[in-house]
């Protein structure tokens, strides 16, 4: 006779599994865990990012320092933070690629220090 041994299944060591948590984001704009489109990031802000970095083509962090970098990313300079005034203010939007978006504009914000770089009465009001 060929019969092939039976593998048995073992028990996990690992137990019961902790439940998942998401994380706290109360207090910020996203907070809903509304999608993309309903921030402001549908088709029409699709358009408007295009025709801006078919006119803007380059990162203008990256300019600064003398380096010539494709941007692919059209940045708020000041977070709007849901205000759709501040969203759509063209005044408001800088090219980056996706390094200088994720790296040093992040610690900005981070730093709280975004807001320092546009000279007053730039934007939107005062």
């Amino acid at each position: 006779m060929n019969s092939k041994p039976r593998l048995q299944s073992l028990p996990s060591r690992l137990g019961k599994a902790a439940p998942r948590v998401a994380a706290a984001t109360t207090g910020t704009w996203r907070g809903d865990k509304a999608s993309s489109t309903a921030r402001g990031y549908g088709y029409k802000w699709q358009q408007a990012r295009l025709g801006h970095l078919r006119s803007h083509p380059l990162c203008v962090y990256c300019d600064r320092q003398d380096l010539v970098t494709e941007a692919t990313v059209v940045d708020h300079i000041i977070p709007h933070r849901g205000d759709m005034g501040l969203f759509w203010d063209r005044k408001n939007w800088q090219s980056l690629c996706a390094t200088c978006h994720s790296g040093m504009k992040a610690r900005e914000e981070a730093a709280g220090g975004a807001q320092q770089r546009i000279p007053r009465g730039s934007l939107l009001g005062p």
